[in-house]
């Protein structure tokens, strides 16, 4: 009985699903929309309604072979097209290569008289012909409210969009169909998400003069989906979706070892270096050196042939280029052969979730092997110091996934040690902390490591030199000889000094010591 039941449990067939071919929509909904069913996307205006039903046409005649038919009610195809051009969407050549049928239906609400037997018959007719000259699987419908909008029985407007939902349904058209927010309700009649199998909600939200665009799955039936709101970006290839990164820590790990790009901090870490995919943080004042270290790794990761996203947001790449040639770090040879890659933007251009998104796609786009963020505490000027947290624990999620190692400078306090300003260094696999120690009116660099996870590292605080061939770490002892050699210009004053004097000295120095000492007691 059991076996039988268990087959007959395998014999249950699951939802079809049509990929949208849009990256990360396809993720959060379980491999794409419900194929030869109808969904909504709703959302108020300039949200990326219109945008997202366009590009689920494209991609899927582009690269699914399903052909699909664009209906528009209030922009024409030409109109359409010019709007798509700057996205890298022909819409033209689609259409003459009968990949896309693009019709415009002009709908004037004051020539629709309202009676018992009017009904969509004439769109049908339409639509049918469009599906039959381009063997088109995809439909759109943009918008509804243009459609529907010289009607104002609501029995007759409840009718007629169900039998045009059904219509569809009936002739297995996967359908996509914008409409507008309402009041109160996710559509403008508040209808549509409960006769439709799917339903996307977007969102266009502006906080502290920052925008982002959300999206969200309100309901797809018969299928587990993702129910969270997700940051997505449109630019120039189109529409990027970011999903949140999972919980559970299931990445895989190496055990090889890269280096550093100082020689002196790959003996103080095994003689090995960083373990590779890890994440490494170098902590410290301004002036202390992170960015340099920073770039030291960069370089040498580019001298291994191995391809470096290097991300600035203080510094351009012809700032950053120039500075590093004082401690003769070149970068434009690795520029000029896409070892290197630099981007720079101000951490106030976007808001956490976009840095994360731009970030995302340039890790897909340029495929890197390592990753440096400076610095990452200039994130706060954008946000609040938990959303730079959620975002960085994010990203070192991604980047872990991707086996990338990546390196993160931050601005700390002087003097200041526990934590760094965003508290991720709990999250850390190697921390490297640079300060500075004032010896007798000078200022000098250190650098230790303060831990590093699966590997034995010297505990000792190193003196970091900063010399025109890069950095160098002198030996442990250092910091304590510039003690000592501070001390002797004194002892050899008290030597010039005349005996009598010396003498007068050292009697007062006892005097105040014995009255100490009966004060004590």
């Amino acid at each position: 009985m059991a076996q039988r039941n268990s087959s007959a449990h395998h014999d249950i067939p699951t939802l079809e699903k049509a990929r949208t071919g849009i990256a990360g929509l396809d993720q959060i909904s379980g491999g794409g929309l419900p194929k030869g069913r109808t969904t909504i996307v709703c959302g108020g205006p300039g949200c990326g309604k219109t945008m997202l039903g366009l590009e689920f046409l494209v991609r899927g005649a582009t690269q699914f072979n399903e052909p699909g038919v664009l209906v528009a009610f209030e922009e024409t195809p030409e109109e359409m097209a010019r709007n798509v051009a700057s996205l890298g969407f022909d819409l033209k050549d689609l259409a003459e290569r009968k990949k896309l049928s693009l019709d415009f239906v002009y709908v004037e609400p004051s020539e629709i008289q309202e009676t018992g037997e009017y009904d969509l018959e004439g769109l049908f007719i339409r639509l049918q012909h469009a599906v039959d000259s381009v063997g088109a699987k995809r439909v759109m419908l943009d918008t509804l409210e243009a459609l529907f909008s010289g009607f104002s029985n609501p029995g007759i407007l409840r009718a007629e969009i169900r039998r045009l939902f059904r219509w569809l349904k009936e002739k297995g058209l996967t359908s996509m169909v914008t409409a507008e927010k309402g009041e109160g309700t996710l559509t403008r009649h508040g209808l549509e998400e409960y006769v439709s199998d799917c339903v996307i909600l977007l969102d266009h939200r502006i906080t502290e003069q920052i925008s982002t665009r959300r999206m969200r799955i309100v309901k797809y039936r018969g299928t587990k989906h993702g129910a969270d709101e997700y940051p997505f970006l449109i630019d120039e290839h189109g529409m990027s979706l970011l999903p949140v990164t999972s919980m559970e820590l299931q990445h895989k790990v190496s055990n090889q070892r890269v280096p550093t790009g100082v020689p002196d901090l790959d003996n103080m870490l095994e003689r090995k270096g960083y373990f590779r995919g890890s994440s490494v943080l170098m902590t410290g004042a301004a002036g202390c050196g992170k960015t340099i270290l920073a770039a030291s790794f960069a370089e040498a990761a580019c001298k291994r042939g191995e391809r470096c996203l290097f991300i600035g947001f203080e510094e351009s790449m012809d700032q950053i280029t120039r500075n590093m040639k004082s401690v003769g770090i070149n970068f434009e040879p690795w520029i000029k052969k896409g070892l290197l890659i630099h981007r720079a933007w101000r951490p106030t251009q976007y808001g956490m979730e976009m840095h994360l998104l731009r970030i995302h796609q340039l890790i897909e786009k340029y495929e890197p092997s390592n990753v440096i963020i400076d610095p990452i505490t200039n994130l706060i000027t954008a946000s609040t110091e938990k959303d730079v947290h959620s975002m960085l624990m994010r990203l070192m999620d991604f980047l872990k996934e991707k086996g990338v190692t990546s390196v993160f400078t931050s601005l700390s306090n002087v003097g200041e040690i526990a934590e760094s300003e965003v508290g991720i260094s709990s999250l850390i696999d190697t921390w490297v902390l640079l300060r500075y120690t004032e010896l007798f009116g000078k200022r000098h660099r250190g650098l230790f490591v303060l831990k590093a996870r699966g590997m034995a590292h010297s505990t000792q605080l190193r003196e970091m030199l900063i010399t025109s061939q890069g950095i160098k770490l002198g030996p442990a002892a250092a910091l304590l000889a510039y003690r000592d050699r501070e001390r002797e210009p004194q002892l050899d004053h008290q030597a010039a000094l005349p005996k009598s004097v010396r003498s007068k000295g050292n009697r007062r120095t006892a005097a105040l010591t014995r009255r100490s000492s009966r004060g004590a007691r």
